[in-house]
């Protein structure tokens, strides 16, 4: 079952800016979408929702967010008001960095989401990014999908599956007990359907 979420841009904005002023005010794409996945794994493990609810594919460079990457290339699948705000805060000066516009972080992130975009740089902001893309092919939500990437640009990846842990030399971004994953997992559930009914 792949669940969705309805997709919070302005909290993918300023998670881009959050990692540009950790990095000095400029990131590498890259890192800083793979940063992004580490937050959200983080926080949907220890709080039982992502932060950004994005979707999240699995390409050869390891997990992609969808909506992040539309966002750090300043694509034309951005709509009015996502690129408007987006630039905002952001600028793309080329194919590989984005750039924060300032030293302000927009206000929309609650506590939790801070703890986990923290725990995200403190653990992982000092690997570049071609070594933290292949530390993000340790993860199960990106492994089970290895081989079709063989033959498919992309596969859409499952929340459910973030709560299944990564070999024992991978940090596991939150440990879980059985319990824990399979609450987090129906807590997860719950949020879609909720939103569902709002939508």
């Amino acid at each position: 079952m792949c669940v969705h979420l309805e997709f919070n841009y302005k909290k993918a904005v300023q998670a881009l800016n959050f990692f540009a002023l950790k990095e000095g005010g400029q990131i590498n794409k890259m890192k800083a979408i793979k940063l992004i996945f580490i937050a959200d794994r983080y926080h949907l493990r220890k709080y039982g929702r992502p932060i950004i609810n994005d979707e999240y594919f699995a390409m050869s460079y390891g997990p992609v967010a969808s909506g992040v990457k539309d966002i750090a290339e300043m694509s034309d699948f951005l709509g009015p008001k996502e690129k408007k705000y987006a630039e905002k805060f952001l600028i793309v000066p080329d194919r590989y960095y984005v750039k924060a516009k300032g030293t302000e972080l927009g206000n929309v992130f609650s506590k939790s989401d801070l703890v986990a975009l923290s725990f995200s740089w403190d653990k992982f902001g000092g690997i570049p990014e071609f070594e933290l893309s292949e530390i993000t092919h340790e993860y199960p939500e990106w492994r089970k999908h290895k081989n079709r990437l063989k033959t498919q640009s992309r596969v859409r990846m499952n929340y459910e599956d973030f709560f299944e842990d990564p070999p024992e030399n991978i940090e596991k971004c939150y440990p879980l007990s059985s319990q824990d994953k399979d609450n987090g997992i129906e807590q997860l559930k719950e949020q879609a359907y909720l939103e569902s009914l709002w939508s």
